[in-house]
């Protein structure tokens, strides 16, 4: 069974880096047809993608938010990480990291549970 558990501040300031990691069980990141995905959900709206790396490392952003976003990975921890640049109040969300099946016309199998991050002075 493969878990994802996202951690990370919950509160950041104007201005400031929103940084979470996501911690994989159950299945390597690098294992073959899988990409590992950040979405988010704003309160009072749906769910946002921001972007996946891929089994290769080649990552995708969203083009809204593609200039301020980066992920990463580290292949020895079997963990991927989330970079937010120069956050507002208006990426205050629940985030949530998931997997995504190649195979299966993308879809997305398993989810973390999600964090809440704010944005906040």
């Amino acid at each position: 069974q493969v878990q994802l558990q996202e951690s990370g501040p919950g509160l950041v300031k104007p201005s400031q880096t929103l940084s979470l990691t996501c911690t994989v069980s159950g299945g390597y990141i690098t294992a073959n047809y899988y990409y590992w995905s950040w979405i988010r959900q704003p309160p009072g709206k749906g769910l946002e993608w921001i972007g996946y790396i891929a089994y290769s490392g080649i990552t995708y952003y969203s083009p809204s938010l593609k200039s301020r976003t980066s992920i990463s990975r580290d292949t020895s921890k079997n963990q991927f990480t989330l970079q937010l640049e120069s956050v507002t109040p208006e990426d205050t969300a629940v985030y949530y990291c998931a997997r995504v099946s190649v195979v299966q016309d993308y879809d997305y199998e398993y989810w973390g549970q999600g964090t809440q991050v704010t944005v906040a002075s």
